[in-house]
């Protein structure tokens, strides 16, 4: 970031995103992506029920009633293993909820789409709090190549994350997600997008800065809505408070989009253990930067009455 605070002018066209460290554009939407995927569609739950066969070949039946009184006994396990079956089903239900993990908005038995990752902190943040990445694809901006360059950690990140079962799509532009050959198959309950932002082309209050980065949540959102699940899916955006920011227009841009904000609440980067925010531009990519007072904004599609 330049801290002359000079003007350095404007595009007139700023209908994609800029990458910092080449200095043109990059083919974002190339279809690279890294590691195995291993989606689980279904677990099925069932318990084993024993059957006690009586019988004994070399005892005679003495009698009628003899044989009444055995018919009564099988009739009376029958129900019991009828019941003991019912009893186990119910307690496999039960053993379902009781799996589910939560971190804070995000549950494990939703599937989570992240973008913008950086250095993928925040994936294995959740993936460690669900004990799973199973339901996890997260994404960057970057390549697989830069990764290593630009972030300490971000190589180690994304192997546990794929060791866990998650999904990585490197090189992915976030203005043009929803024409992924793999993202344009799949909706999901959370799309989230912590703290999104273009790379420092300008001083951040710059008018120039501020369009870039309005037209970055634009697009985000646009895709963002075209792969959100439509009864319950929320698409979640991150970032500071105060200005320049409050000049993105985020909500404004979200409802001219045809979303509904549905709640706000305060960002706390300690509830989310081992996240680390990174500048993740120029030559101090791998630095933290002050989070400051931020706010998770959380968008639906409008939800039609029965």
């Amino acid at each position: 970031m330049d801290d002359s605070g000079a003007d350095w002018g404007c595009f007139s066209d700023l209908d994609y995103v800029y990458d910092d460290e080449a200095g043109d554009f990059d083919n974002f939407c190339d279809g690279d992506s890294v590691g195995s995927f291993e989606l689980k569609i279904c677990q099925g739950f069932y318990s084993d029920q024993e059957k006690n066969q009586e019988g004994d070949d070399s005892e005679d039946e003495d009698d009628d009633d003899d044989d009444s009184e055995d018919q009564d006994d099988d009739d009376d396990d029958d129900d019991e293993e009828s019941s003991n079956g019912s009893e186990a089903l119910s307690s496999s239900d039960e053993e379902v909820e009781r799996s589910e993990k939560w971190i804070q908005h995000y549950s494990s038995s939703q599937r989570i789409l992240l973008v913008g990752e950086g250095n993928y902190s925040f994936a294995v943040s959740l993936a460690k709090a669900f004990r799973s990445a199973h339901n996890i694809v997260a994404t960057s901006l970057d390549s697989l190549g830069d990764l290593g360059k630009k972030y300490s950690d971000a190589v180690a990140n994304v192997r546990e994350l794929e060791e866990m079962g998650g999904l990585v799509l490197s090189g992915l532009d976030a203005t043009q997600m929803k024409d992924h050959y793999f993202l344009t198959t799949q909706r999901f309950d959370r799309i989230v997008y912590n703290f999104p932002h273009v790379g420092f082309r300008f001083p951040e209050a710059n008018g120039c800065q501020i369009k870039m980065n309005k037209d970055l949540v634009k697009g985000f959102l646009r895709n963002a809505k075209a792969l959100l699940k439509k009864d319950s899916g929320e698409i979640h955006v991150t970032h500071k408070n105060g200005d320049p920011y409050d000049k993105w227009d985020l909500v404004k841009k979200a409802q001219k989009l045809g979303l509904v904000l549905h709640e706000t609440m305060p960002f706390y980067q300690q509830k989310y253990p081992g996240y680390l925010n990174k500048r993740a531009h120029g030559r101090f990519s791998n630095d933290t930067f002050a989070l400051g007072d931020c706010t998770t904004y959380k968008f639906r599609l409008p939800q039609t009455s029965s």
